[in-house]
């Protein structure tokens, strides 16, 4: 999901790129016999943030409406433990979106 475009770079990175954030590990699937805390663990889901070239990305007409500006920023990746947070925090958005059912 991209969050900020940077077309024309910026001082640390010359080229185009984008702040991004995604699933680095899907859930599970979840059958009827799982018990709950099995079920817990496969509808976890693993996030990542961080800045992609553009040449490294390919477009799909795909889209989330999960908001997640007010999250994550630029300054953000700068220090570990605020890009800790921030991952936990659209962790925690995207199970929630996961779990109402909506996305799957």
């Amino acid at each position: 999901m991209i969050l900020k475009n940077y077309d024309d770079g910026t001082r640390d990175r010359a080229y185009g790129h984008c702040l991004v954030a995604g699933i680095s590990k899907y859930p599970g699937k979840v059958i009827r016999k799982d018990s709950a805390k099995k079920q817990a663990k496969k509808s976890r889901v693993k996030a990542f943030v961080k800045l992609v070239n553009y040449n490294h990305m390919m477009p799909t007409r795909y889209n989330l409406d999960v908001d997640l500006k007010d999250v994550v920023t630029s300054k953000t990746l700068v220090l570990r433990d605020k890009k800790v947070a921030a991952c936990k925090e659209i962790k925690s958005r995207f199970e929630e979106r996961f779990k109402t059912g909506k996305n799957r």
